[in-house]
């Protein structure tokens, strides 16, 4: 994410993509992205765990939607968990190396394995039809902020720039269960992309 070595100039890079790798291959997973499913059939995301439980000889992982999650986790109070087999459990881990990965051109670009969920790569906001609640990436010459949601569509503001509001995840999910607004950020829209 940086521009040449001779220059002070800074260029947005894409970050990297998420890759999900088997939850049995990780340590903790404690408030770890998870996605659960079954090789064949689908995948369902935006999801949370626990660290994994055994009964009977056999590993499960205590799995909760992600607005259950940050419910009992900012309201400090207890919400089930369904224990899912933790052969069915993928922890989303986003790669390090900013831009390793495009989007699809077309359809057949887009075609995937049953096997393992897909690999989801970063579009540029500026791309997509739709931002209000999708989780996305905010770069900067400093860092990659993941666990961010868009509260707006792009806007311009006073000085002209076309931005869109950010919030950190856990205000959004505040926002939803208990009524109180997000803080929001204004960020460029070419700062952003969705996950």
């Amino acid at each position: 994410m940086t521009g040449p070595a001779d220059s002070d100039l800074w260029f947005p890079t894409a970050p990297g993509p998420v890759r999900a790798v088997p939850a049995a291959q990780r340590g903790s997973l404690r408030g770890r992205r998870v996605v659960t499913g079954t090789p064949g059939r689908g995948w369902r995301c935006d999801l949370r765990a626990d660290d994994p439980v055994e009964q009977d000889g056999r590993a499960f992982v205590p799995v909760l939607a992600e607005h259950d999650w940050y419910r009992a986790e900012l309201d400090d109070t207890d919400v089930f968990a369904p224990l899912v087999p933790v052969e069915r459990v993928w922890v989303e881990q986003p790669d390090a190396a900013p831009g390793s990965a495009e989007p699809p051109a077309n359809l057949l670009a887009r075609l995937v394995t049953l096997d393992a969920p897909p690999l989801r790569i970063p579009v540029p906001a500026r791309d997509m039809p739709a931002l209000t609640g999708r989780r996305v990436v905010v770069v900067s010459p400093e860092t990659v902020r993941r666990d961010v949601r868009a509260a707006s569509e792009p806007y311009e503001n006073d000085d002209g720039t076309i931005c869109l509001s950010v919030c950190a995840e856990p205000d959004w999910y505040r926002w939803a269960f208990a009524g109180r607004p997000a803080d929001c950020t204004e960020v460029p829209v070419y700062l952003v992309w969705a996950e």
